[in-house]
This record gives C-alpha cells, structure tokens and sequence, in this order.
C-alpha cells in the first residue's frame, strides 16, 4: 500500500469536500481517503499495482477542482 498527498485548490465547503472523497473512493485500488477542507488536501492510500496517483489527480480534475503545484 502506497500514501499520497494531493493538495486540493477551490473546495469552499464540506460539500466540495465529500463530493471529492467520494469520487477518489471509486477509483479503483484505492484503500483510505480523506478529505481535510481546512487542509486543502485530499490524502489517500492505495494498491500501487491498480491505481497511480496520476490517477487520483485525474479525478480531482474532473470534478473541476486544481490539484496544486501541479
């Protein structure tokens, strides 16, 4: 299992924030999410061997929220 950190820009509320935990929780292999609001940052762990953290980036972008610095 692999732990990342991805800093999460234009969340406003709680609501921003669970839409994103539920969405990185359908990517397949992921283990753990969690969604800090007051962070700016989504920290999930996962199966290196199903899921990339290019992965979850991905779906954070779809959701049309920037993942900083990147």
């Amino acid at each position: 299992m692999h732990t990342d950190k991805i800093p999460v820009q234009g969340m406003k509320d709680e609501n921003d924030a669970e839409k994103v935990s539920a969405a990185l929780h359908r990517v397949w292999g992921i283990q753990q999410a969690e969604v800090s609001l007051a962070k700016g940052e989504a920290l999930v762990s996962y199966d290196e061997k199903a899921a990339s953290l290019v992965d979850f980036q991905q779906v954070i972008r779809d959701l049309g929220y920037k993942v900083a610095g990147k």
